[in-house]
């Protein structure tokens, strides 16, 4: 296991607190015992809390051109028809995963195929479970389409805590399934939009992982591609 790129600053400006914090109990309070071990456990859960928050796991990613991979770790909250009035503009079958706070952050391509829309959203910071989180807050949509045509839509949405997005793609741009295409710091939620007929294998309250968990099965109808073989890929926080 590594730590992703996103928690480099994090973690440093982690390390100069917790410096800065022991050297002052140590020279203003040298004769405080039980407050000094105070601030000592508190140094040591930070920064294993930062630590284990940014980091990067190895795994291994079955790429399959009839299956949606789930973009992110964490619980699935949402499993509803929903429109989609942003680009898709139709009726879709609407999946959202919640990311806690210990949840690893890296966000993942559902499927392979060409990015067709990006944008980015600025907004507000309401709870991720808020029912107007998907089009109030803080966002990103990014539109994939896969060699057969079919279009997922997904969104990284900031919550409460959350309130930086980190996209690595644009318009135009190739992406591989399970490959990175985000990070979302201190928990928020993903959406996907999947066309109706898709069927899902999940359920609420599922605990789901990035890359791993199989969220959902194209209809047979829209692909008809095999399995292409296994790659190895890195998880994502």
């Amino acid at each position: 296991m590594t730590i992703h790129k996103e928690g480099y600053t994090s973690i440093a400006l982690c390390i100069l607190f917790i410096f800065v914090l022991n050297a002052f109990i140590q020279f203003y309070f040298p004769a405080a015992i039980f407050v000094k071990w105070l601030v000592y456990i508190f140094s040591f859960a930070l920064f294993i809390i930062i630590l284990q928050f940014f980091r990067n796991p190895y795994i291994e990613i079955d790429k399959d051109e009839t299956l949606v991979l789930c973009p992110a770790d964490g619980k699935v909250v949402v499993i509803e028809e929903a429109d989609e009035p942003e680009f898709l503009k139709d009726r879709r079958i609407q999946v959202s995963v919640f990311m806690s706070p210990i949840n690893v952050h890296i966000n993942r391509n559902p499927i392979s195929g060409v990015v067709k829309y990006f944008k980015y959203h600025p907004g507000k910071y309401l709870v991720a479970w808020h029912p107007k989180s998907s089009t109030e807050n803080e966002r990103t949509t990014v539109v994939t389409e896969n060699s057969n045509g079919v279009q997922v839509l997904f969104r990284q949405i900031a919550g409460a805590l959350a309130r930086r997005i980190v996209w690595y793609v644009k318009e135009g741009d190739v992406v591989e399934q399970g490959a990175e295409f985000g990070f979302i710091k201190f928990g928020s939620r993903v959406d996907l939009f999947l066309p109706l007929g898709t069927k899902v294998n999940v359920e609420i309250g599922q605990v789901v992982k990035g890359g791993k968990t199989v969220l959902a099965e194209l209809s047979v109808a829209e692909v008809k591609v095999p399995k292409s073989k296994t790659t190895k890929a890195k998880k994502s926080a």
